[in-house]
């Protein structure tokens, strides 16, 4: 953001003369900055907010910060202060999306070990158009409806219905008025800034899932003094936003799915799926064809299904509630439970998190916007990685169409932030693992935890020591793993492990990673991408 300088006239005045020299006048270098009321604190609606001693309340920003005496919007925020003598500041938190309600995640520090997070003052809050924050956007509820198109475009015919509906999400989006027009990564960065002055603070700490790993991007870049600590959890590659982004997480998503696979093979006595992953993959796409074709109860087609286990791609958790929904299909018909799962992740009647993903993407950066390289593209994809490539494409496509004007991405330069931790693991799908490389690169002072063989997606905070740790000592001292030299993780920890079902022997005394109640529940509602 431009800092404002007043125009000031500088009147010389000669000795001994009544000559007035030329006045120089210095031109205005943008608005002045905006400087938010301070936010007035009460309960929260929410039960895990109430129970975690939150305060909630909202912040009031521009619509259009070139114009700070304009319009505004409200951003709800909620607080969960700092429980430690040693106080370190505020702590704000993003699940990513874009489009994920981070409201719920003051509760965070609580799952930081060692009580390293008791320090902070845990801030969460709804990125402008965002679920509680107003206004919140919403173009048409029901896109998600059930037995939708087959996402696989097997004739013009089809493709035609695809573009079509993705046109009219697109013209459905208009009735946002001017936010369409100023939701972009950098208002949301500029709202953080906002946040931290009506919180009083000079520097901020920051801890960013996924998306959120951008949006912490774009803010060091453009406030880097304003940054003290900054953890950075499955990085967005910040050369490939958004086209590139979202074919290379196809091709990572089709790997992980045939990880997941071999795993329910390799308990095939639990889940009779096949035995090697080959079976089971042979075996989930002929169900895929046969809903196609004839949708399960007229609400599960061969579209729902594919993204009901699109979760699996993302994360270890849940994988044992998938395999069964798989078996429940294929040897009791139960279509039920899949609903139930594709519900869980897409509200009846709920698009926001949609609506506010193609509000941002597709207005950070000018998408291609002739289809035949979307097709050419896309179907080069689809013959190495068939699992999600259209259905992403699809997900993507009102960009095509955007009613709003695309800005240009920032150029991130991480050069001047004191230091970051960041975390990935090293098949991550959504934000595959050469992002982290590079955003270690773009941020000298930065250090990188590795999982080799890693597939779940933002997994820290999970229960994997290694990684937490290393978090809470981070959040406690400020101290980072030694940074190797060469482009590659300084630390390598283990991956969240798979489960094993309860089925094959899973012992009770050793309980599973489980991701924090408050973070699933955020990354969950936008498990259609990061």
């Amino acid at each position: 953001m431009k800092r404002f300088v007043a125009a000031v006239a500088v009147a010389g005045i000669a000795v001994g003369t009544l000559a007035v020299a030329p006045a120089a006048v210095a031109a205005p270098a943008g608005p002045p900055e905006y400087s938010p009321p301070a936010i007035s604190w009460g309960p929260c609606q929410s039960t895990s907010l109430k129970n975690a001693g939150a305060d909630c309340g909202f912040l009031q920003v521009p619509l259009d910060y070139a114009k700070p005496g304009g319009a505004k919007i409200s951003i709800a925020v909620s607080r969960v202060k700092h429980k430690a003598a040693a106080y370190q500041g505020v702590m704000l938190v993003n699940p990513g999306g874009p489009g994920g309600s981070g409201l719920g995640l003051s509760t965070l520090g609580g799952a930081v070990p060692n009580h390293a997070g008791d320090a902070y003052d845990w801030i969460g809050f709804d990125p402008r158009g965002v679920g509680s924050s107003k206004p919140a956007l919403t173009c048409d509820g029901n896109y998600f409806s059930y037995n939708r198109p087959n996402y696989l475009p097997t004739s013009p015919q089809l493709e035609k219905v695809w573009l079509a509906r993705s046109k009219t999400y697109a013209a459905a989006c208009v009735k946002n008025g001017p936010l369409l027009e100023h939701i972009k990564t950098t208002d949301v960065a500029q709202d953080m800034d906002s946040l931290r002055k009506a919180l009083g603070a000079r520097q901020i700490n920051y801890y960013g899932f996924s998306y959120g790993t951008y949006l912490g991007q774009v803010y060091s870049t453009l406030y880097p003094q304003r940054v003290r600590r900054m953890v950075l959890d499955s990085n967005v590659d910040p050369r490939g936003v958004w086209y590139q982004a979202n074919l290379d997480q196809d091709i990572a998503f089709d790997k992980n799915i045939k990880v997941y696979f071999d795993w329910i093979a390799k308990y095939d006595s639990v889940y009779h799926l096949g035995k090697t992953g080959d079976a089971v993959d042979k075996l989930w796409y002929a169900q895929q064809r046969k809903l196609g074709a004839h949708a399960a109860g007229g609400v599960i087609g061969a579209d729902e299904w594919t993204d009901v286990f699109l979760q699996a791609g993302y994360y270890v958790f849940g994988w044992e509630d998938l395999a069964n929904a798989f078996a429940g299909w294929v040897q009791k018909g139960d279509w039920q439970t899949l609903k139930t799962l594709y519900d869980e992740s897409n509200p009846p009647g709920d698009d926001n998190g949609f609506a506010v993903y193609n509000a941002v993407q597709c207005s950070d950066v000018q998408w291609p916007t002739n289809w035949n390289k979307w097709r050419v593209d896309n179907w080069l994809t689809y013959f190495q990685a068939p699992f999600e490539t259209w259905g992403n494409a699809w997900f993507n496509a009102p960009c095509v169409f955007w009613p709003a004007k695309a800005g240009k991405p920032v150029n991130v330069d991480g050069r001047k932030v004191a230091g970051a931790l960041l975390i990935d693991e090293e098949q991550d799908a959504a934000t595959p693992f050469e992002g982290s490389l590079e955003v270690r690169k773009l941020y000298p002072n930065s250090s990188l935890i590795g999982a080799p063989g890693g597939t779940t997606h933002a997994g820290s905070l999970s229960g994997v020591s290694c990684v937490d740790d290393q978090v809470a000592d981070y959040l406690a001292t400020g101290k980072l793993p030694v940074r190797k030299p060469g482009n590659r993780a300084d630390t390598d920890c283990p991956a969240v492990p798979p489960p094993v079902p309860a089925a094959a022997g899973a012992k009770a005394d050793s309980p599973a990673p489980q991701m924090p109640a408050e973070l699933q529940k955020a990354l969950r509602s936008q498990l259609a991408h990061a």
